[in-house]
């Protein structure tokens, strides 16, 4: 099956051809964006509105027929596609004739190859996005004759050239290929539709999809068809009569042009006379305005595949060193995650077939979690400008433009809420003080997002002029964190609203609450408390919301009195811009009472069973104002979603968390699967409670092992001490992803794994960013602390190698930090101390299991080495 043959992340993986649900991400900056089968399946666009190839989703990569294609065609033979996708190859699947495809891959480029046995020709088809500036994609073919015999081929490339906008899929799909405008250039053919259609205002066309062809010396094409009509004639695109009768097409030549038709670029080369040994390469290039000019030769191809192999492997920077050797190639594609989703947004992708692009709010700041890690000072300018997304009601902007700074109120222009948005933004920002110690970003100032939307999307606006505001970061934070407190439901936890972090609880608006994330908001109190206290000076805050502050503690338990101050804030923050200072002491003072007040709400009233032996905390309110979980009946339910947030913040003791554990791995443990469910079958479509239910139990968030909480349950567990339960279900979720023959996906985590434990939705995760961010920070313990570099580790005996070293390259306190654990004694978590670390002549003391390394006496430039050395637990040397 799948075999990584570097640290690279290289990989190969024999039969191939069984996979056509299985593909791969082709990316760049400039912003093409493919994705392409073993079997050449797939598509290529820049955006929502600019297709190059048919928009392909999950199901299509079966269905259609229509794909990137590469025919050879020999006298007295019939045709053979050098991707197997001609009619004849297909039916021969499954089948003692069936031709082997083997992939090799890696950090974004692919190349299959397959064997004519008759004849004894090899294909390898070569794909990939060249890093730069151009929209381009490459498909290379080398035909090559391994028999003994001489061999005449007659090349011919196909591509279906779309060239519109995915909307005309199902909206005027034969209208708008008549706006095309096909011109035969000597290399190949250009597409440029007249205009765009849209019956609210056509626009000029002023988009020219191209697919040009140059062979081993960079030759041009000795003749064209330009229609799918044309080139399928009465057969199919895996039939195609142009092909099967090549002497009756009808071809055109350079200079020629085409109005209007559906567009195939089929492009036929001279026939060459292959000698055995002989090999031939041709050079397909999809386009979108770029010129191809320049990759029309082998070795321009060769230059550029080696430019992107280059700067994949520059991205993904973290490098890891553990016994299992699989593990390190296979964490390099986790790595460049995070990186495929700030391009592609979650969009754009097969299974990714929503959307028109552009990440969400939530989205926008977890990938950043990652991008910090590799270098967080560049992130700064970043993070100041999405805190122009946040209104001063505390809710904020959910779809973020192109440009940094853009941000627009909903994809569909639904005033929606999803309460859990004003928790992630402090997160990223505790991460990047803690990486940088720049405190001061708290300070900078930035402006508020203004639209039609008031009262946290509730009430209509009572002001019509609202003057344009603006306020610090801190003001910001302060503001998402403290209208989110006193947004709360009748049993006192704060209002889900349109949905959480999980989109499919959309259906409680009115009474569901959301008892995780309100632990979540508690833990987020902790953290700006923690940076309150680092500020040095007064604080200035809006008036509305120091009158907020100062709510009675004694009307908490009031709720009624809670949404009618938050009322008034909203009524109040419209009208005034107004500051009011305040010292940081007395107002980290009162935010520490905040996330008191909410830990002890949840232990007092939450803690739930199933009526035996086994408890854990409620997560959920539904819309008839229930508790979502414990035991229905004969049904126990249980969601992970509230025992993450509940250990991470504190809500949970020692003792508890232990139960919550036990609970866990009894009712959302499946090992089959990947590991930790998001929830058990309630064995009902809650239409009180959102959407998830009524998918099939074991998809999507009903129910699957959803790798985005289940990591975030590995970091909880860890950040309390808990090692080895953290370790499993990382691990549960690394072995279902590398168990190609379960997980169906290439290397990376997915969204989620389904009831058969199928990897859905590759790629285009958050997953990635928390893995990456727990294997760090967590498990080798390797991260900023105020700009000091600080050393922890939770490393599980299991993890160390045979010379009892684990090892760790990456970006920590702003330096780059090669640590090298050292472990003699074999000792497990919980049975070592750190004795030492060591750079050249230089030592620092452990105290238990951490060492800080002050920023001061950290290098100013180059890597940092270090050796830390493992003692057992209360023996460190007197060094």
């Amino acid at each position: 099956m799948l075999k990584f043959i570097n640290n690279d992340g290289d990989f190969i993986l024999k039969g191939a051809q069984r996979y056509q649900g299985t593909y791969f991400p082709l990316v760049n900056e400039a912003g093409m964006i493919s994705s392409v089968t073993p079997m050449l399946g797939g598509d290529c666009k820049t955006d929502q509105n600019t297709y190059l190839l048919p928009p392909a989703s999950a199901e299509t990569l079966h269905e259609s027929r229509a794909t990137r294609n590469f025919w050879i065609m020999s006298e007295g033979r019939e045709p053979w596609s050098a991707v197997g996708q001609s009619a004849a190859q297909q039916a021969a699947r499954f089948s003692d004739s069936e031709e082997e495809t083997v992939l090799r891959g890696g950090l974004l480029w692919q190349e299959v190859s397959r064997e004519q046995k008759d004849t004894g020709l090899r294909a390898s088809v070569l794909s990939f996005v060249p890093s730069g500036n151009e929209k381009a994609e490459i498909m290379q073919v080398t035909i090559q004759n391994c028999g003994s015999e001489p061999v005449e081929i007659t090349p011919a490339a196909a591509i279906p050239l779309y060239g519109r906008s995915a909307d005309n899929i199902r909206d005027h799909r034969h209208v708008t290929s008549l706006l095309h405008r096909i011109e035969l250039r000597p290399h190949g053919l250009d597409v440029t539709p007249t205009l765009t259609f849209d019956e609210r205002g056509h626009r000029p066309g002023n988009v020219t999809y191209r697919v040009w062809g140059g062979d081993e010396t960079g030759g041009p094409p000795q003749s064209f068809i330009a229609l799918t009509r044309d080139f399928v004639g009465e057969g199919s695109w895996d039939h195609p009569e142009a092909i099967v009768r090549p002497n009756e097409a009808v071809r055109l030549r350079a200079g020629q042009c085409v109005d209007g038709g559906e567009a195939a670029a089929v492009l036929f080369f001279s026939p060459v006379m292959l000698k055995a040994g002989d090999k031939r390469r041709y050079q397909i290039i999809l386009a979108t305005d770029d010129s191809p000019s320049h990759y029309l030769l082998p070795d321009a191809v060769d230059a550029a595949l080696e430019n992107t192999k280059r700067r994949w492997r520059e991205r993904a920077v973290q490098s890891f060193s553990v016994r299992d050797k699989d593990f390190c190639p296979w964490m390099r594609w986790v790595s460049v995650q995070p990186i495929l989703r700030r391009i592609c947004g979650c969009s754009f992708l097969p299974h990714h077939d929503y959307g028109r692009g552009g990440r969400g709010w939530r989205d926008l700041w977890q990938d950043s979690l990652a991008l910090l890690l590799t270098s967080p000072k560049e992130v700064r300018g970043d993070l100041l400008s999405y805190f122009a997304g946040v209104r001063p009601d505390g809710t904020n902007a959910t779809i973020i433009g192109s440009v940094p700074g853009e941000f627009k109120a909903d994809r569909n222009n639904i005033p929606r809420v999803w309460m859990d948005h004003g928790f992630w933004p402090l997160l990223t920002v505790a991460l990047y003080i803690d990486e940088t110690g720049d405190t001061d970003f708290l300070l900078e100032e930035q402006s508020y997002f203004s639209d039609t939307l008031s009262y946290r999307g509730e009430w209509p606006r009572e002001c019509a002029d609202m003057q344009k505001r603006s306020g610090t970061v801190f003001e910001h934070i302060l503001t998402q964190l403290t209208t989110a407190f006193y947004d709360v439901g009748e049993h006192g936890f704060m209002r889900l609203r349109g949905a959480d972090w999980n989109d499919g609880l959309d259906m409680a608006k009115e009474r569901g609450e959301s008892v995780a994330f309100t632990a979540a908001y508690a833990y987020g109190f902790d953290l700006l408390a923690k940076l309150t206290e680092k500020l040095e000076g007064d604080l200035y805050i809006a008036n509305p919301l120091a009158r907020l502050l100062g709510f009675p503690r004694s009307d908490w338990s009031d709720t009624e009195k809670m949404r009618g101050a938050l009322k008034e804030y909203c009524a109040e923050t419209d009208k005034s811009g107004e500051k009011e200072k305040i010292s940081p002491a007395l107002l980290s003072k009162a935010i520490g009472e905040m996330a008191d007040r909410l830990r002890r709400h949840i232990n007092e009233t939450e803690w739930v069973g199933d009526g035996a032996d086994l408890h854990w905390f409620n997560s959920y309110y539904d819309n008839s104002g229930r508790q979502a979980e414990g035991l229905r009946g004969k049904t126990v339910r249980m969601m992970l979603t509230g025992q993450v947030f509940t250990i991470l913040s504190g809500t949970a003791d020692d003792s508890k968390i232990h139960e919550i554990v036990r609970a866990a791995d009894w009712y959302l443990d499946d090992p089959t699967r990947g590991g930790y469910c998001l929830n058990t079958d309630f064995g009902e479509v809650k239409l009180d409670m959102g959407r998830m239910f009524g998918f099939a139990y074991g998809s999507k968030e009903n129910g699957a092992v959803f790798s985005h909480m289940a990591v975030m349950y590995a970091y909880a567990l860890y950040s309390r001490g808990l090692a080895h339960e953290g370790r499993r279900v990382l691990e549960r979720l690394y072995r279902q992803s590398m168990d190609f023959a379960k997980s169906r996906i290439l290397p990376g985590i997915p969204e989620y794994f389904d009831e058969r434990g199928q990897g859905m939705y590759p790629y285009l995760t958050g997953a990635a960013s928390w893995f990456l961010l727990t294997l760090q920070t967590q498990v080798f313990g390797v991260s900023g602390h105020m700009g000091d570099l600080a050393i922890s580790p939770k490393l599980t005996a299991d993890m160390f190698d045979d010379s009892g070293t684990a090892k760790i390259e990456c970006t920590a306190a702003g330096r780059r930090v090669w640590v090298q654990y050292m472990n003699p004694l074999a000792l497990d978590w919980g049975e070592y101390d750190i004795d030492f670390a060591a750079c050249k002549e230089r030592k620092w003391i452990g105290k238990g299991t951490t060492v800080i390394i002050p920023l001061e006496e950290l290098p100013n430039n180059g890597q940092l080495s270090l050796t830390v050395t493992l003692c057992r637990k209360g023996a460190r040397a007197d060094v």
